[in-house]
């Protein structure tokens, strides 16, 4: 007989909700600076986010879903956000021009626009931060299909090709964005690759 735990029911049932009401979950606010038939080029504001560092995307995702489920100093249900991304980890006193890596990864979910810095709820898991991204410009490509490490790296290769081909300088490494659950039909799925770049919009 199949023993199911605990957690994995509770992150299936999520996963099907979370895929019926995507659509509807609210998304960090943007301006499209330029747009093409292979990219957009879009401008961020400051985002709250929490996230957790992990080496196994399961446990990292297990965090962060105990969080927004009442896991916090306020025992406060957080509605979901979209999208879901995730990145490495760079060591940050190593130069900008190497891509020394220190093995983690980074998940992160958005918090709703109502929260501040100082009104979210705090993580009771000294594992999970709240952080607040700075406000950035990033190229991205869309792209549907199964949230495989294959598929992303095939599309991120194809947005640094464009970028170099235009000339635009971008900083590695980018950011795997997922807005839909796994129960989504692939093919209706949106999922992106987000490239931190210099733009200069009057290019």
């Amino acid at each position: 007989m199949i023993k199911i735990s605990k957690y994995s029911l509770i992150i299936a049932l999520f996963a099907i909700i979370y895929s019926s009401v995507s659509m509807a979950l609210e998304e960090p606010k943007y301006l499209i600076l330029k747009s093409n038939k292979n990219y957009e080029i879009r401008q961020y504001n400051d985002r709250l986010a929490v996230e957790v560092e992990y080496s196994n995307e399961d446990s990292g995702f297990r965090y962060l879903f105990n969080y927004i489920s009442g896991e916090n100093t306020k025992s406060e249900k957080v509605s979901m956000t979209v999208p879901v991304t995730q990145s490495v980890k760079i060591n940050m006193t190593a130069p900008v021009t190497q891509s020394t890596k220190n093995g983690k990864m980074v998940m992160q979910f958005f918090l709703p626009s109502k929260f501040t810095l100082d009104t979210a709820p705090k993580p009771t898991n000294n594992r999970v931060n709240l952080v607040v991204l700075d406000g950035k410009i990033y190229a991205v490509i869309k792209y549907s299909g199964r949230v495989t490490k294959k598929n992303f790296q095939k599309h991120y290769e194809k947005l640094k090709e464009y970028l170099i081909k235009d000339k635009i300088n971008f900083i590695e490494p980018a950011i795997r964005a997922t807005f839909n659950g796994p129960f989504t039909l692939p093919i209706f799925r949106r999922n992106e690759v987000m490239m931190e770049i210099k733009y200069n919009e009057r290019r």
